[in-house]
């Protein structure tokens, strides 16, 4: 399980619903001491993600915030892809990288047909609040193809 004292404290956002989740009313933004207690509180089960996270987020128009994967032990940036209130809900809540496929329109656990899991270690938002990064332990390749990271090879310049 991730602790939401990883997710540093930007400018606080209008909350944007997730998809299929009821958002609490009058979300407010907790204090940094609060939020140890805020993944103990959200079972598995919650239908919403917690609103003192929520609350923090700068999502785009379509309710998305990207999601940057990196390896938390050599730094290496692996992957980036698209969370909503829910994905990350069930990533605090299971601890395996949840994110939603755009071009699907669905929710997908990584790993979970592949076997190449990303075990989250921590979850923070960056300054703007409109990115996540997440560091995990990637089992296997991270990328689609098959590559360590969807950056491998890929170089445009430099």
């Amino acid at each position: 399980m991730v602790d939401p004292r990883d997710i540093t404290p930007p400018q606080p956002a209008e909350p944007r619903p997730a998809p299929e989740a009821a958002q609490a009313p009058d979300a407010t933004a907790a204090s940094d001491g609060e939020f140890g207690a805020v993944v103990a509180d959200v079972a598995a089960n919650s239908l919403a993600l917690d609103p003192r996270i929520a609350s923090r987020l700068k999502r785009g128009p379509d309710g998305l915030i990207p999601a940057i994967a990196q390896q938390y032990d050599t730094g290496e940036v692996l992957m980036l892809a698209w969370m909503d209130d829910e994905a990350l809900r069930r990533t605090l809540t299971t601890g395996r990288a949840t994110y939603w496929s755009r071009s699907r329109a669905e929710y997908w656990v990584k790993g979970e047909s592949s076997g190449n899991v990303q075990r989250v270690v921590s979850v923070a938002l960056d300054c703007d609040a409109d990115t996540l990064l997440l560091t995990v332990d990637q089992t296997g390749p991270a990328c689609h193809t098959g590559s360590r990271s969807c950056f491998d090879g890929r170089v445009i310049s430099g």
